[in-house]
């Protein structure tokens, strides 16, 4: 039992020093990244899509949540920060 827990503390560091990050951070992704997923999630648009779709799924999520129609402003606000971080991340891949 000593072995495992030795070779385990070995692994981590072991990861800790190739990527600057422990093993259980590596597993539960980057900020960055789940927030581009959670924001094409609301949007509903694949990672390959580009500039014209996000738009697109934009305009249309936010017709669906604008308070003239029964949504909330917050809902507006965050389909608006959904399609900002989108558009910044094609903007940075270029």
């Amino acid at each position: 039992m000593t072995k495992l827990i030795l070779l385990a503390a070995l692994v981590c560091a072991a990861v800790k020093l190739l990527t600057g990050r422990w093993p259980w951070e590596l597993a539960r992704g980057d900020a960055r990244s789940l927030a581009e997923k959670r924001a094409r999630g609301l949007l509903g648009v694949d990672p390959g899509a580009g500039r014209t779709e996000i738009i697109e799924a934009h305009k249309r999520l936010v017709a669906m949540v604008h308070p003239d129609r029964g949504g909330s402003n917050e809902a507006v606000h965050e389909a608006n920060a959904a399609r900002d971080l989108l558009l910044g991340r094609l903007i940075e891949r270029r």
